[in-house]
């Protein structure tokens, strides 16, 4: 299994947030971890609207944590970036496989994906942090 690069980037931006706290922009953390300016407005839209993330517009805006780490646990953020969980085909809406009602797999997969969330569920932001100079860049005075 694989979270996709928006799950992953969605991880990264909050763990910024969290490390700096202070108002980050999107060029910083584009730069900082080398990613596209304009999919990373995508994802803090998202994490924006989740209420991980608060915006602030205008010339200074930048984001900010929506909440405290400490209550924003990583299997919720997973959940709300990952388009779906359908790692076999049996799971998804378009199941067309021809042994899906005597196969036994998805059982299998679905205990390993509870598993999955369940571990994600036992951490916070909080618990994943770093350190503002961790991120290869100098703290921001």
């Amino acid at each position: 299994m694989r979270l996709t690069n928006f799950s992953d980037y969605a991880l990264r931006l909050l763990m910024f947030a969290a490390a700096q706290n202070r108002q980050v922009t999107i060029e910083e953390v584009a730069e900082v971890f080398d990613i596209s300016r304009n999919h990373l407005m995508k994802i803090a839209t998202v994490l924006t609207r989740s209420g991980y993330l608060k915006a602030i517009r205008g010339r200074s805006g930048g984001l900010i944590l929506g909440k405290l780490p400490e209550k924003i646990r990583l299997g919720d953020v997973v959940r709300t970036t990952e388009p779906d969980f359908a790692l076999v085909e049996c799971l998804s809406s378009s199941d067309h496989c021809v042994i899906t009602r005597r196969c036994c797999l998805k059982g299998v997969i679905h205990e390993a994906l509870d598993a999955f969330s369940a571990t994600l569920d036992r951490y916070t932001l909080a618990d994943v942090m770093l350190r503002p100079g961790d991120f290869g860049v100098a703290p921001a005075a």
